[in-house]
């Protein structure tokens, strides 16, 4: 039986860690690497685990990676501080790692929790994230935003959900969306993209139809058309961004 080591990075997580480290509290070990936090996060990582380490930040992938490098086990689970494990998701990797697993690393859908109710339409549904991996055959992509684990080897798929809570209310999702789309305007100008007028008038409002109609985000109510909508400003401000670096920062 693979042991499993559980990482997850913190910064300031007080409110959504302790229900994440709870989900996964049955694991052999729980990693928690902190980024100078200044409210109670190590204080409660500590509750669950001896192996709280002080870090400065150098991005999300670097950061997981040391984070997979110092556990003691191959088998990695990394958890974001907003997410926890459903129970079937828990019944399913305990199982699938009472034998050596068949795959590299696995990949699990992901639900998010927002305005009062799971959202299981739009972009975000099914959100399938590889978390589960052997640290030999995988390792986290080192991009600005939106890193994720390269896996040596196709990975196998499980059914159980991972439970996220991102946002408190649409001003944490609109702050969300502002640093991120920094960060992603930033990756896509080292990636070589220079947007133009069309690709700012054209993205997103395909956006908004892809999340609204194909993704059937309509069938979410008010709640559908508001991620609708956001999902849509979030391509504009992205190509907005990089457009502005384009033009350097005019």
């Amino acid at each position: 039986m693979p042991g499993l080591s559980v990482t997850v990075i913190t910064k300031n997580e007080a409110f959504n860690l302790l229900p994440a480290l709870n989900s996964v509290s049955w694991a052999d070990e729980i990693v928690v690497v902190d980024s100078g936090s200044t409210d109670e996060t190590a204080a409660i990582a500590r509750q669950f685990t001896p192996r709280v380490i002080e870090r400065p930040f150098r991005g999300y992938g670097e950061q997981k990676n040391y984070a997979a490098s110092i556990a003691r086990n191959d088998w990695i689970l990394s958890l974001d501080a907003d997410e926890r494990l459903s129970p079937p998701l828990v019944r399913e990797i305990r199982d699938l790692l009472e034998q050596e697993p068949a795959a590299r690393g696995y990949r699990m859908p992901r639900v998010t929790f927002h305005l009062g109710r799971w959202i299981r339409t739009t972009d975000w549904y099914p959100d399938f994230q590889l978390r589960l991996y052997d640290r030999r055959a995988g390792r986290w992509s080192e991009r600005l935003v939106h890193e994720s684990v390269q896996l040596d080897g196709r990975p196998g798929q499980l059914r159980g959900e991972l439970q996220h809570y991102p946002y408190r209310n649409v001003a944490a999702h609109l702050e969300t969306i502002e640093r991120y789309t920094t960060l992603a305007a930033e990756q896509m100008h080292r990636d070589g993209a220079r947007p133009g007028v069309v690709s700012m008038a054209v993205h997103p409002p395909l956006a908004f139809l892809r999340n609204y109609i194909l993704r059937r985000g309509l069938l979410d109510g008010a709640a559908g058309l508001k991620i609708s909508a956001l999902n849509a400003y979030y391509v504009y401000l992205k190509f907005a961004k990089a457009r502005q670096l384009a033009q350097g920062g005019r």
